[in-house]
């Protein structure tokens, strides 16, 4: 597809930048870093909102925004604006002191999800760690369960992060293998069957545990009614709903939960990527009070978690939601997406699932893998990632316009031809 034409400035500032070329980049790295991911051969060296660049000065459609973090674009003058303001005058304190503007952020972030209050934490893997903690202590220090004996259920091909404690309930063979011994506490059953998960819930269970939208697993949306049966389940049997919205959070979806698609409000939420603005990292646990007050000092924290610079990102985010534009678009330019993607069904794809900006594409595998598919995408000038399989992903900022959207769909279709 047509990139727009690079304005003088970036063309400038590209001989202060690192003259290495992509492929020597590239062959750099393999000695010296670990080789836990395996990307496409390309190397990003400057962005602007939709638009990224390598090195050699070729422009790219972002169709994945960092796995929903960027759901805001690359380097959104509003949160370049916030980060540069907070850099000029406070970065970190840590929460041995207090700092100005984290009332803030937990203020408006409550407020924007309905809840009362906020635990802040850097990574989605540790906000998911964090709720885990919660849920055990709700579990003793409320609902009485013995000591040592609270269980968490959580649905097949989750997708949590890759901590120990998280890997000790994924499905995921890749993410396991050799990482055992695993934390016990988990009773794992299948997506989108209540009565297996109501099977699995007893005395003993402190929570539910699931992502409203399967993400990794290729964007799999459970069945209407399901999620409203979780919250009937869970408040029956008298454990908690943990809601994981690090990707679908935050507008991806049309709204500013995924959980809002049906009238769910779980008791914690699980909130990251997208809230640190594509700037820093920024987490959190937001849930009602009598769970996150069943903390108390000394009993989990982070030194980074809540800092001024993230708190000041993470505001401006809110800021952003507050106003509605990006879930209305998300929901409007959400309709070209998947009206794009009915007209390549019998062209190459053989099913999609998509809510919002958000789409998990299925190829005929005789066309060749998500892996090789992505790559032919990105010499068609888009970048898109595989998830399992012949499936990938579409996860473009929210502030793409439909022309760009458009020419994805196109490049998707060459790609495909």
């Amino acid at each position: 597809m047509t990139a727009p034409v690079r304005t003088e400035d970036s063309q400038g500032d590209r001989g202060s930048r690192e003259t290495r070329g992509s492929q020597e980049l590239i062959r750099a790295e393999e000695p010296v870093l670990a080789h836990n991911y395996h990307p496409l051969p390309v190397v990003v060296a400057r962005a602007e909102g939709t638009w990224v660049e390598d090195v050699e000065g070729r422009r790219y459609l972002d169709m994945l925004a960092g796995y929903s973090a960027l759901n805001f674009g690359h380097r959104h003058p509003a949160l370049i604006e916030a980060a540069h303001r907070q850099l000029d005058r406070l970065t970190l304190t840590s929460r041995a002191f207090h700092n100005d503007r984290l009332a803030e952020f937990a203020e408006r972030l409550a407020a924007l999800t309905g809840m009362d209050m906020v635990l802040p934490m850097n990574t989605g893997a540790e906000a998911v760690e964090s709720g885990v903690k919660v849920a055990r202590k709700w579990a003793y220090d409320v609902k009485g369960v013995p000591a040592d004996r609270a269980t968490i259920v959580v649905a097949a091909d989750n997708f949590h992060g890759r901590t120990t404690t998280i890997v000790s309930f994924s499905t995921d063979e890749t993410a396991r293998a050799g990482f055992g011994p695993f934390t016990p506490g988990f009773r794992v059953v299948p997506y989108n069957d209540l009565a297996a998960m109501e099977a699995a819930v007893d005395e003993t269970t402190a929570a539910v545990l699931i992502e409203p939208i399967q993400g990794e697993a290729g964007v799999i949306i459970p069945d209407d009614g399901y999620l409203a049966g979780v919250r009937e389940l869970t408040r029956r049997k008298g454990c908690l709903f943990i809601a994981d919205e690090i990707q679908s959070g935050l507008g991806r979806t049309g709204r500013t939960l995924a959980v809002e698609h049906e009238p769910v409000v779980p008791d914690v939420l699980l909130l990251g990527k997208a809230l640190g603005g594509g700037i820093v990292p920024v987490s959190a646990v937001v849930g009602r009070r009598e769970v996150l007050d069943v903390l108390h000092p000394g009993e989990h924290g982070s030194t980074f978690g809540g800092n001024p610079l993230a708190a000041a990102v993470g505001t401006a985010v809110v800021e952003l939601l507050e106003t509605g534009e990006f879930q209305r678009r998300a929901a409007e330019l959400g309709v070209i997406l998947r009206d794009g993607l009915t007209r390549l069904v019998g062209k190459g794809v053989v099913g999609f699932r998509s809510r919002g900006l958000w789409a998990g594409v299925d190829v005929d595998p005789a066309l060749g893998t998500g892996r090789e598919i992505s790559e032919r995408l990105m010499r068609e000038g888009v970048l898109a990632k595989d998830t399992h399989g012949s499936t990938i992903r579409l996860a473009p900022p929210l502030t793409i316009t439909s022309e760009e959207l458009t020419g994805a769909l196109a490049a998707l279709e060459k790609a495909l031809g």
